[in-house]
């Protein structure tokens, strides 16, 4: 199988500013905002539209504070118009004081289900006890499942013991969606960019994060049973996975680099996540150390041409919430559009029916984490390469 490299050159590119402030337009809302509806914050977006077309906006309602740990509901909204107009949130997951986080959602396209992969530890547990192995308990792995285009959910299963490693101790299930593998011969398979901290002698914890690491998770029986596939490391974290267009279903891992060089790092599979590349930089795509979301807008065909999307504050701090658009598989990043100028954090995209591309994000006037923001772009203006 002929190997696929990915050398991404830093172009001079446009930059458009959309908006400086965070504000309500008709293409852009504030869908989540903080001190609202009984939850102090807001945060982790993520984003995906159902076989019906019904697009599913998840996130974290931090209850008492915006900490990472505490007491964390993993809620929901639900649009049937395209993002016009949005339910009421719902309560997916609930358990009591405890952190229920992170959602990965993915949807079946054969079946119409939604999986969504998700976290959880005791609410007093913090991040750093739980990579320590100081913590009372750890952090596991779940998933609830819909069937009925994301009005119910069914209780949370454990699913620690077949995706997770009992020498780990933190554990992160994206955040932001999982994919469908469309060609070659892991066709139809469901693979969930996580991850995990690790032990490591010989590392020192003042270069960051260097116990830290990149994985996929995998089901072939679409989201019945998981499997853990390989992992990436050093000093990777928060990912995101494509399919690379090239028909035997290479997937691409971009994310979250503690290398300490400002910039985004991938990893390739050829086997459907279930080993991975060492882990490379990516020059081109700036990031303050940070999650990002990444996208397949398009396949190359007789009438269309193969369409990337990344999507991150494009910044060394977290400002400057940025979409970019490759039409070379990441080679080259010829579109660039700014969303949001100011304080902006996490994010996540997704393929609106029509063709259309919506952004959910997170941003604020003061800090990122104020309020989580669905963004409408007609794709035929953001795509026009000039």
């Amino acid at each position: 199988m002929q190997r696929i490299y990915f050398l991404l050159v830093l172009v001079t590119q446009l930059w458009i500013p959309v908006c400086a402030q965070v504000r309500s337009t008709p293409d852009t809302m504030a869908l989540f905002v903080s001190g609202t509806d009984g939850y102090k914050s807001y945060r982790i977006p993520a984003i995906v539209t159902t076989n019906n077309g019904t697009l599913l906006a998840f996130c974290e309602g931090r209850r008492n504070n915006a900490a990472d740990a505490g007491d964390i509901d993993m809620l929901v909204k639900r649009s049937t118009d395209g993002g016009r107009t949005w339910s009421a949130q719902q309560v997916i997951w609930d358990d009591s004081a405890n952190t229920c986080g992170n959602p990965c959602p993915v949807v079946d396209a054969e079946t119409g289900a939604i999986c969504l992969l998700m976290t959880h530890n005791l609410g007093d547990d913090k991040e750093g006890d739980i990579i320590k192995k100081l913590s009372r308990s750890t952090r596991t792995v779940w998933i609830s499942r819909s069937r009925d285009d994301g009005l119910t959910w069914s209780a949370p299963e454990n699913i620690t013991a077949a995706t997770k490693k009992k020498e780990w101790g933190w554990y992160a299930t994206g955040p932001g969606i999982g994919i469908q593998i469309q060609n070659g011969l892991h066709k139809g398979r469901l693979v969930i960019p996580c991850d995990f901290s690790y032990d490591d002698s010989t590392t020192i914890p003042k270069q960051g994060h260097p116990n830290m690491g990149s994985h996929s998770i995998y089901s072939d029986d679409h989201g019945a049973t998981w499997k853990l596939g390989g992992t990436i490391t050093p000093k990777m974290n928060e990912c995101q996975v494509i399919e690379v267009a090239d028909g035997n279903g290479t997937l691409l891992m971009n994310m979250r680099s503690y290398f300490q060089r400002n910039c985004r790092a991938y990893a390739i599979s050829y086997d459907g996540g279930i080993t991975w590349t060492a882990p490379a930089n990516v020059p081109a795509l700036v990031e303050p150390v940070c999650q990002a979301s990444i996208l397949r807008y398009s396949w190359p065909g007789k009438k269309t041409k193969s369409c990337m999307l990344f999507l991150n504050p494009a910044s060394a701090k977290r400002i400057n919430m940025t979409i970019r658009a490759s039409f070379d598989e990441g080679q080259t990043w010829p579109v660039i559009r700014t969303l949001y100028t100011g304080p902006s954090a996490y994010s996540c995209m997704v393929l609106l029916p029509g063709g259309d591309i919506g952004c959910l994000y997170e941003a604020g006037k003061k800090h990122p984490y104020e309020t989580i923001v669905f963004q409408k772009l007609a794709a035929k203006e953001l795509l026009k390469q000039k």
